[in-house]
């Protein structure tokens, strides 16, 4: 997807516009409201507006709603830390599509920008929820794990990690970049919990043809077992 991440938190910014490139989405960010209306408006091509409630210069609500103003039919993805009703009501009426309130992980946004795609694909084509290396499986849109078809109970913060090596099989992620996929960006949490919590992966995947593999000094790969 072709993205406008509207977001005055530059280390959140800097961390979200990563991890969606990294799944292969472009983005393009705007650090105030101002300058995301302007995008938002000006880019051809947008697939959806990830767009902050609390700007310094204009409320987001005020973008979301310039836009509809302008014609502008792009998919509106709503950030924001108000989580009564009544709030959510505001910002559906204001032109957004979606909401995912603060804190949050990284995997609700992208699992929420998938439904957005799938609402805008011709015909009733849907994605494959599900993300496999041999005998593991994931499916996401059922929240499970089986490993040979067994179920495996996986904690929330369990399942984004694993959900994390799935999409990037093959490839090496830092603790850092575990960490963003799945903690919330507000938790203090340091970069040995990512170890704590891969072993706790390995060993209710035990069974599994794939393997968690360490790579000394930088993070961890997930492979399928085919090197030995």
């Amino acid at each position: 997807m072709h993205l406008l991440l509207v977001e005055d938190d530059e280390r959140l910014a800097r961390a979200l516009t990563r991890l969606l490139e990294e799944d292969r989405h472009v983005v393009e960010h705007a650090p105030d409201g101002r300058t995301g209306l302007e995008l938002a408006t000006g880019v051809e091509g947008l697939d959806c507006v990830v767009l902050d409630i609390g700007l310094p210069d204009m409320s987001g609500l005020d973008v979301a709603r310039r836009i509809r103003k302008a014609g502008v039919d792009t998919a509106i993805l709503m950030l924001t830390a108000r989580d009564t009703i009544n709030d959510r009501v505001v910002g559906l009426d204001a032109g957004a599509d979606d909401y995912v309130v603060k804190p949050f992980a990284y995997q609700e946004i992208a699992a929420r920008l998938r439904a957005l795609a799938r609402r805008a694909e011709p015909g009733p084509r849907r994605a494959d929820p599900r993300l496999a290396c041999g005998a593991i499986v994931l499916d996401e849109a059922a929240r499970r794990v089986t490993v040979n078809g067994r179920n495996v109970d996986l904690s929330p913060r369990e399942f984004s990690l694993l959900e994390a090596l799935l999409r990037h099989q093959g490839h090496v992620l830092t603790r850092d970049q575990l960490l963003d996929h799945a903690w919330p960006f507000s938790v203090a949490v340091t970069p040995n919990a990512v170890d704590a919590y891969v072993h706790y992966l390995r060993t209710k995947l035990a069974e599994a043809g794939g393997q968690i593999e360490t790579v000394r000094g930088v993070g961890y790969r997930l492979g399928d077992g085919s090197d030995g």
